[in-house]
């Protein structure tokens, strides 16, 4: 069956606006705001930016931030042909399911013909129960990415993934041009844009620069404290 052919239980009836059935938890004004890093990473770039990101938000009083990588859709002979490193171990494999726990979430991808690659697409086709019962609705997201040149994707990336967000009713958040005087840098190659953090990998040996690390730092306290702020 086509995946636009699928019959989900929640289209049988029409509801009304009034009786969608969100099932948003009972958030209590003590608890912490908890922001989830999810990513996919095949040569460690996007883990890099997530990592910043991470330390970014975490600088934010009043938030915890957790890094998750999605699953890897590939045979391990591929990726090992492919020269990629291991998956991270001490970073866990989310489930669909479990987005729902998150107050803010900023999701991390390499580029794939202007894209996101198969590996977080089919990861998103998985939340179909979220859209379904609207359990993503309301709650802030952004985007970071990593691209093999300058005009590889730096913005088109996250254009198409922004898709995602608003069929879950998620509110996007860009850093725009926040990051300040880094956003206008000419004198080196540099990733990034005004949709999130981002870096250049070339032929992969190019690691990020201190300034785009530092844009991922930014996003990630940026995020969290309009993240808080939405919790109230």
């Amino acid at each position: 069956m086509l995946l636009g052919e699928q019959s989900f239980d929640c289209l049988k009836a029409a509801p009304s606006s009034s009786s969608l059935p969100v099932k948003h938890p009972i958030r209590f004004h003590s608890m912490a705001t908890k922001i989830y890093i999810v990513y996919y990473s095949t040569y460690g770039h996007v883990a890099a930016l997530a990592e910043e990101i991470k330390k970014g938000a975490s600088s934010v009083d009043g938030v915890e931030a957790k890094l998750w990588q999605v699953p890897e859709t590939l045979p391990g002979e591929a990726v090992a042909k492919m020269g990629a490193p291991p998956k991270r171990a001490d970073v866990p494999v989310i489930t669909p399911a479990e987005l729902v726990h998150a107050d803010g979430l900023l999701f991390g991808f390499p580029t794939r013909f202007g894209m996101m690659p198969a590996q977080f697409k089919a990861f998103m086709d998985g939340t179909s129960d979220l859209w379904c019962a609207q359990r993503l609705a309301a709650k802030p997201a952004g985007v970071f990415f990593s691209t093999g040149c300058q005009g590889g994707g730096q913005e088109t990336t996250a254009l198409t993934a922004i898709t995602q967000l608003v069929h879950h009713g998620m509110i996007f958040v860009p850093v725009g041009y926040t990051f300040g005087a880094g956003m206008f840098e000419t004198g080196e190659v540099k990733g990034g844009s005004p949709y999130g953090a981002g870096t250049i990998a070339g032929d992969g040996s190019r690691k990020p620069t201190a300034l785009e690390l530092q844009q991922a730092f930014h996003q990630g306290k940026y995020f969290a404290g309009i993240a808080k702020k939405l919790k109230g």
